[in-house]
């Protein structure tokens, strides 16, 4: 799975470099999907996401605590800060970034991957949730750049890691859950304890769930529930 969720992984950081570098600097100032974030803000959280999950890694590795961003308001300051850069000094961060994170993870012992580490906001982790974790920042946060790609294309390119995306997020999700089942058509999650069938595209449940979609898409009894991220 490590492998194939790597290979992935390179496959998407790849992608935003090609938007990334395709974008006139105009558009880096530019309102992302993303509510008070421009997309200059959204490839520094990426850039800095790809570092404080290198931090997981670390942890997972070396058995010692190792939180993934600094304390107080330093994650929301340092994309503030990234945010003002030149375009091409952002693009090549992204590149940097994505590749530190992607050579890491393949120099990691077999044992790091069942290791167990914490998410910023407490959930518990394995090394090998982190490369979920990092699935589910660039695919997701592909479409939040409003740049070329939407829900239906990110998903495609998920391909069979969106069981493993979808199921990390509802696990990881801080509050209680209200109880139904969504299904994709051909995967089907269950939230709380179970219940009623929400039917929709991969597209339409992912954007649901995370809060991207307003759930008119979906077909069944639709629940009210805050997005999972």
């Amino acid at each position: 799975m490590t492998t194939a969720a790597l290979d992935r992984i390179r496959e998407l950081h790849d992608e935003w470099a090609r938007v990334a570098e395709a974008m006139p600097a105009s558009a880096f100032g530019e309102p992302s999907a993303l509510p008070g974030w421009t997309r200059a803000h959204l490839l520094t959280h990426l850039a800095r996401n790809a570092d404080a999950l290198g931090n997981l890694l670390t942890w997972a590795e070396t058995g010692v605590e190792r939180s993934m961003y600094g304390p107080g308001n330093a994650r929301d300051d340092d994309i503030e800060a990234g945010a003002g850069r030149a375009p091409a000094e952002i693009a090549a961060d992204l590149v940097a970034s994505g590749k530190r994170l992607t050579d890491h993870a393949a120099r990691l012992p077999e044992e790091a991957w069942s290791a167990p580490v914490r998410h910023r906001r407490g959930g518990a982790l394995t090394g090998a949730d982190v490369l979920t974790l990092r699935l589910s920042e660039t695919t997701i946060h592909l479409a939040d750049l409003a740049a070329g790609h939407d829900f239906d294309s990110v998903t495609a390119v998920l391909g069979d890691h969106l069981e493993a995306v979808t199921g990390t997020l509802i696990r990881m999700c801080p509050r209680p859950l209200p109880s139904f089942r969504i299904t994709d058509g051909v995967r089907t999650w269950t939230l709380g304890e179970g219940g009623d069938l929400v039917t929709g595209t991969p597209g339409t449940v992912l954007a649901w769930l995370t809060g991207r979609g307003d759930g008119s898409a979906l077909s069944g009894p639709v629940p009210e529930m805050a997005p999972l991220i």
